[in-house]
């Protein structure tokens, strides 16, 4: 059942072989979307040639994407992927606009999608080639994983990351906005976010273990929003403006979230705004220590 207009829960946006798809057919939501899957052995997802760009992200498991625009030979690349979400970055690649495709595999999979009919070449990203960033301090600390965004990838409009919160973490924290162009100081930017919660590392829990965390998006001058969710793997918030965060892991349950923006404006950036109220959180990280279960990676999930 959707909680509200801005909140789906898994499969609340299941369309034919996807678990989720988030497009413009969603009422007040025009610029990023998102597609999630799992598959089995013999099972082809389809990507058809659009005017979108889109990066394709492996959660868990193997997969070959074959692509090719027009009457262009087919390409094929393989995707090593991960075990989970939570045992570091992934390799991923993006395709450009007009480029058709296929994914085969087994596991889950994501594709960011946003409209635009630039063309930028593809692009591979290697796991060990995926900036990884320890964001905040404390019990703010999370790990970034940039391989979408502007500073590591050529694209017309989308933006893409993704991130580890530790159990009884806080991220997407102070609560920040982006929901007007301010050449310099703000973007303009729709934000998804795509939620999987798990036992925490080195925890073993039981066979009733639920795993879970909260989200917050809250109004601001740009529209009324008024989400507070419980949010498990699958689940599925939208940003279309408003303060966001925090997003908060309880103790014990690690939260992952993957961001997919795009926007409107002149420029592909994310810059954002904290909320006044909160903006001295950030000013206090210097003066805390990084939390020491960071960073995640396959070495320390199978040591």
């Amino acid at each position: 059942m959707v909680v509200d207009k801005w909140f789906y829960p898994r499969q609340a946006l299941s369309r034919a072989s996807w678990e989720s798809v988030v497009d413009d057919s969603i009422e007040g939501w025009n610029y990023v979307g998102i597609r999630v899957a799992s598959l089995e052995t013999g099972q082809t997802l389809v990507l058809d040639a659009l005017p979108v760009e889109r990066i394709i992200v492996p959660l868990a498991g193997s997969f070959d994407v074959s692509y090719c625009r027009d009457n262009e030979s087919v390409s094929t690349q393989h995707l090593f992927g991960r075990t989970s979400v939570f045992e570091g970055p992934s390799d991923v690649i993006y395709l450009s606009s007009g480029i058709g495709a296929t994914i085969t595999g087994i596991g889950r999979v994501a594709v960011g999608e946003a409209p635009t009919e630039e063309i930028f070449p593809v692009a591979y990203v290697p796991r060990e080639n995926v900036a990884i960033e320890m964001r905040g301090a404390g019990k703010s600390s999370r790990q970034v994983h940039n391989f979408g965004t502007p500073a590591n990838l050529s694209a017309s409009r989308i933006i893409v990351c993704e991130v580890i919160t530790p159990a009884g973490n806080w991220s997407s924290y102070p609560a920040h906005k982006h929901d007007q162009y301010i050449p310099g100081k703000e973007s303009e930017l729709q934000e998804i976010y795509y939620f999987e919660t798990a036992i925490e590392r080195g925890q073993v829990g039981n066979d009733a273990a639920d795993p879970f965390g909260y989200m917050r998006n809250y109004s601001s001058p740009a529209g009324f929003v008024d989400t507070l969710v419980e949010v498990r793997t699958g689940d599925i918030a939208l940003v279309p403006y408003g303060w966001h965060g925090p997003c908060v892991a309880p103790p014990d349950y690690d939260m992952y979230y993957l961001n997919v923006m795009a926007g409107p404006g002149p420029e592909r950036t994310w810059l954002i705004c904290d909320d006044p109220a909160h903006a001295w959180v950030r000013d206090s990280w210097p003066n805390q220590a990084d939390d020491p279960r960071l960073p995640y990676s396959a070495q320390t999930l199978d040591s």
